[in-house]
């Protein structure tokens, strides 16, 4: 799956209408619809499920059209993962060996928790999370209900990780409104707030994952992250959707605290 990566620097990304009226990956994702059930039969009972959705938006309902036939959604459903998401962080693992056996990992906006899922499957000895939203209990991961960007929120996640991290990932998105200004602030300041927490709590030679989508400037913050780390990547999963503006920042080496 790794040889099928979007692999490319911020200069490759043309601005698309990202912003415009469109449901992103994560609304759907913080508004809870449930993956379909019936395996392979969910596909032909499309129609007949979307019959129960009176009353819900146009573009609420094409989301959950194609959530009813995303062939990723099948696969998180039958080898147990909790969201399709899982996907996209086994192939950016698998393009860079980040999830080594005995890291700390922290992950925010980690409901409904498939990536902490992969990085206990992969090793992790510990992993730390937090969502808005609540994140049914998954053994051997510390999970809490809180805004990360509340005071007390990062410590209280290096608390239960047991010391400082190796790894930070965060799939952090807001709702968007459907104001592209609005909406890219409201990114950039997630952006940036992850990219602050981990500069200030990875260990040197940690890695740093977050979402970004293409089109919208990172403010500062890639300039700090390349200053902070040996390498900074802008990444496509295959498991992102074709038409989502979505990308990865995959930041690795951390150089550690000036």
């Amino acid at each position: 799956m790794a040889t099928n990566m979007v692999l490319a620097s911020a200069a490759d990304f043309q601005p698309p209408s990202a912003y415009e009226g469109r449901m992103s990956e994560d609304e759907g994702r913080r508004r809870m619809v449930r993956p379909p059930t019936g395996g392979t039969a969910a596909g032909r009972n499309v129609k007949k499920k979307l019959k129960t959705a009176e009353g819900r938006t146009l573009s609420s309902q094409q989301w959950l059209e194609r959530q009813l036939t995303d062939p990723y959604v099948q696969r998180a459903k039958a080898e147990g993962w909790r969201s399709r998401a899982a996907f996209k962080l086994i192939e950016i693992d698998d393009r860079f060996r980040l999830l080594k056996r005995g890291v700390r990992v922290v992950d925010l906006g980690a409901a409904p928790g498939g990536w902490v899922q992969v990085a206990l499957k992969r090793g992790a000895a510990a992993v730390a999370g937090v969502d808005l939203l609540p994140i049914e209990p998954i053994p051997g991961a510390e999970l809490i209900e809180a805004d990360f960007t509340d005071p007390g929120v990062g410590d209280r996640l290096i608390e239960l990780l047991g010391g400082a991290p190796d790894i930070v990932l965060s799939d952090m998105a807001h709702n968007t409104v459907g104001h592209k200004q609005t909406d890219h602030l409201k990114i950039v300041a997630l952006i940036e707030a992850a990219a602050d927490f981990a500069i200030e709590t990875l260990k040197p030679g940690g890695a740093f994952v977050t979402k970004n989508f293409q089109g919208g400037s990172a403010g500062d913050v890639l300039e700090r992250l390349k200053k902070s780390f040996a390498e900074v990547k802008f990444v496509k999963p295959k498991a992102s959707r074709a038409d989502s503006s979505e990308v990865y920042l995959v930041a690795m080496g951390f150089k550690g605290r000036s």
